[in-house]
């Protein structure tokens, strides 16, 4: 190792160990039964971890479950609408010349700045005007457009789909349509799986906009449902385990997703395709 690099290494290493060590944690108590969570070391490993399982599964006849598919839901269907939208949108921006175009893009860089915090009490009240409040149209619509995504595309399709190679298409008279469907989606597939990616995340995590949108207990996602766990838990400690067991199956599903479609990630897909 190069003298200069021991300093950032060991800052990355100390970055990294500050961002597991809340993980190792929940991993760890999760196997603690309610005797142990109080009164072992925090770190030692417990023997609890079935018996947490199956009351967490037991608890109101399993509606930790049905948070768990509401949360694939939200997450998985949200996502792919999201990333659809955010591609067409992306492409048109970064590929087509009309008036009005570099006005659209900087209205688009200042959404990417208004928190979303801001925007959800005004999108609870659109909402609740058209009787959609309390559905799960309440927690997917608000997740399809989604600014940074939109952003991320574009500069994308810019840096990933050469212009040659459309005007190639069109000179074979290929529609336009085709050439986002033959052309264009192939080579954004990267771009497309990182938007994904990024979005399930963000529904997956999102607590503030289900919170606001929903009074039903059966429409919650993860993060509400163990919420309301936790806010029980203070009459009741006992709760308390499930919701660490809960946290801990939450994060699973994220970890897999990442080592499922990494894979996909590819760079210069279009490199050679036209000649310089």
């Amino acid at each position: 190792m190069k003298k200069g690099g021991l300093a950032p290494t060991a800052l990355l290493l100390l970055g990294a160990l500050y961002c597991l060590l809340p993980v190792g944690w929940v991993l760890v108590a999760a196997t603690k039964s309610r005797a142990e969570l109080f009164t072992s070391a925090a770190f030692a490993p417990g023997t609890g971890l079935m018996g947490n399982l199956s009351d967490l599964s037991a608890y109101r006849d399993g509606i930790f479950w049905r948070w768990m598919l509401n949360t694939a839901l939200y997450a998985g269907l949200g996502a792919a609408l999201s990333t659809g939208v955010s591609v067409v949108a992306g492409y048109a921006l970064a590929k087509f010349a009309f008036r009005g175009r570099g006005l659209m893009f900087n209205i688009l860089i200042g959404g990417i700045l208004v928190p979303s915090v801001v925007l959800a009490i005004p999108q609870y009240l659109l909402l609740s005007k058209v009787g959609l409040a309390n559905t799960y149209w309440a927690v997917l619509l608000p997740s399809i457009l989604n600014p940074y995504s939109i952003y991320l595309a574009r500069i994308y399709a810019a840096a990933a789909i050469p212009d040659a190679l459309l005007e190639a298409g069109r000179i074979d008279g290929a529609g336009e349509t085709h050439l986002l469907r033959v052309v264009a989606l192939p080579l954004m597939g990267p771009g497309m799986v990182t938007i994904f990616l990024f979005q399930f995340v963000a529904i997956w995590n999102n607590f503030l906009l289900p919170f606001i949108m929903l009074a039903d207990d059966g429409k919650f996602p993860l993060t509400v449902g163990l919420y309301t766990l936790l806010v029980t838990g203070a009459n009741q400690p006992a709760l308390y385990n499930l919701v660490i067991t809960g946290a801990m199956l939450s994060i699973i599903p994220l970890i897999a997703l990442f080592l499922t479609m990494q894979r996909y990630w590819r760079t210069d897909l279009g490199d050679g395709s036209v000649k310089s």
